[in-house]
């Protein structure tokens, strides 16, 4: 059994030591994955190959490059699937993404390392992803049946039927961060609920993803799970085809716009789950001696070198305790972070996935410097023989900023946080809520109080004393509020955003007195 299984339920993602593992061996012979279209593998001229981040001279694969008309022809196998896929019983379905589950199960050693392989997070960060995205699924599976069937309503005026219809071709367009989960996220429940799709990968992930699409799709009918990869024209007719019925999207709050006015178009379903600038504020009643605590904050900002969207980006301290606070904090820092090669078993923090994200988050430490703020830097390079090899960047603690700045007002979505400090309960909800976003936040001290801020906090999830995945539990709604998304997934609310509610009403009293003759 591996190892996530000892946390694998109830549905709630917890974050797996590092300690103790032996060094894990892998191939550094290029593989290629192909496009699914109709349940067929298409092979194609162009190929996007895909660099290991820790080592920009290595290639670990290399991905289809779609065209237009690939595209095309995913979307219609998917859209010729629904007519019969939508009729298949809820029973079926199921147990299809419960095979899918154990193929999944099985092949987790190998998709882990390539996937440490390719986006460059540690070994046990590849194997979490894997327990949170299998963690949704079983519980997609466990609950579809209940949440899909219909209700009957009598009432003194008849009966009142309700069913949740599928709406029909998904597209699903996912992001590097978390290519699994984000993209096991809408598969399970977008099938389930009887619906078709066709996934688009982002190119700087998009290897292990199409193996774990690969084995989903083999369960399910053809054309019911097609797979494409590929740049602008691509997502364009994924946003934009007539046929296309609900788009399903994680990623950028700029490219989200564009793809909203795609949908506006034919008035296409949306779930867009977006950036977010999550803040966590620590109030004076917060221990700065509990361990625990301050490791998890840690976490919190670093897991995955920061590249989550849900990560605490920016934290605002009560002034009260922010000297002791900064120094537990940088001990704290010290002692968890060790950035080196993802497979060393030492290693907490990896590369940045890609060189286009290392010079925009080191862009934005070097404004805060010019402006006048402190940049500590903090962890051991415990691999230093690669640090410059690769998307290496050493996390950095930022004191000093205006609330202004750039490094506390946009996402960095990187490996360094700023830390502010506030006076009182009122300054620090409206420095928190004047963001443009509003994905998750985080309240750590006495309950009570957290609890009472965090009912005026503008965002989708509020977690007290966690923050960020280790706080994540599948089993509720997450999304985001103001620009931070549109809808919601995980939880009820994950499944019934891939269906349409349908009301059929059998009156009893057919004469209406208040019509005319």
């Amino acid at each position: 059994m591996h190892e996530f299984a000892t946390v694998y339920k109830p549905y709630n993602y917890q974050i797996i030591s590092a300690k103790g593992r032996l060094p894990v061996t892998t191939t550094t012979e290029p593989i290629i994955v192909h496009s699914i279209i109709n349940g067929e593998k298409v092979l194609t001229e162009k190929r996007i190959p895909r660099e290991n981040p820790s080592n920009g001279k290595e290639i670990v694969g290399y991905a289809p490059f779609n065209t237009k008309e690939e595209t095309v022809a995913a979307i219609e196998a998917a859209y010729e699937a629904f007519g019969k896929w939508k009729w298949v019983p809820v029973e079926e379905r199921i147990e299809r993404m419960r095979r899918a589950i154990e193929k999944i199960k099985s092949a987790i050693p190998e998709l882990s390392r390539l996937l440490s392989r390719e986006h460059g997070k540690p070994l046990y960060d590849s194997e979490g992803e894997f327990a949170v995205s299998l963690m949704w699924m079983e519980f997609a599976c466990d609950n579809a049946k209940e949440v899909l069937q219909q209700t009957v309503k009598e009432h003194e005026k008849g009966k009142t039927i309700i069913t949740y219809d599928p709406i029909g071709v998904v597209s699903a367009i996912t992001p590097w961060n978390y290519p699994i989960s984000l993209s096991t996220i809408k598969i399970a429940p977008a099938l389930l609920a009887g619906n078709t799709m066709v996934l688009k990968p982002s190119p700087f992930a998009p290897l292990t993803v199409s193996k774990v699409a690969e084995m989903i799709s083999s369960e399910f009918p053809p054309g019911v799970l097609n797979l494409v990869h590929g740049e602008a024209e691509v997502g364009v007719e994924l946003t934009s085809n007539p046929k296309v019925a609900k788009i399903a999207f994680t990623g950028g709050t700029k490219t989200a716009k564009s793809i909203m006015k795609a949908a506006s178009e034919t008035i296409k379903k949306l779930t867009l789950e977006l950036g977010g600038n999550d803040a966590a504020i620590i109030l004076k009643s917060f221990d700065v001696n509990d361990e625990r605590a301050m490791r998890r904050l840690v976490i919190s900002n670093f897991l995955t070198a920061g590249q989550i969207c849900m990560i605490a980006k920016r934290v605002y301290v009560h002034r009260s305790i922010y000297d002791q606070f900064v120094e537990k904090y940088i001990e704290a820092a010290n002692k968890w972070i060790r950035v080196g090669n993802p497979f060393n078993p030492n290693v907490t923090i990896g590369p940045v996935n890609n060189a286009g994200q290392v010079k925009y988050v080191q862009s934005l430490v070097d404004d805060a410097e010019s402006r006048g703020a402190e940049v500590i830097k903090l962890g051991t390079i415990i691999d230093p023989e690669i640090f410059d090899q690769g998307n290496f960047m050493q996390p950095t603690l930022v004191l000093g900023c205006d609330y202004n700045d750039p490094i506390v007002v946009e996402e960095q979505f990187g490996p360094t946080v700023p830390i502010l400090t506030f006076d009182d309960e009122e300054q620090v909800i409206a420095l928190h809520n004047e963001s443009i976003y509003g994905l998750t936040s985080s309240v750590w001290g006495n309950e009570e109080d957290a609890v009472r801020i965090a009912r005026r906090i503008e965002a989708g999830t509020t977690m007290i004393n966690t923050a960020a995945v280790q706080g994540l539990d599948v089993r509720f709604p997450f999304g985001g509020v103001k620009q931070s998304g549109v809808g919601r997934e995980y939880g009820v609310e994950g499944i019934l955003s891939y269906t349409e509610t349908h009301v059929i009403n059998i009156p009893t009293v057919l004469d209406l007195p208040y019509i005319p003759e």
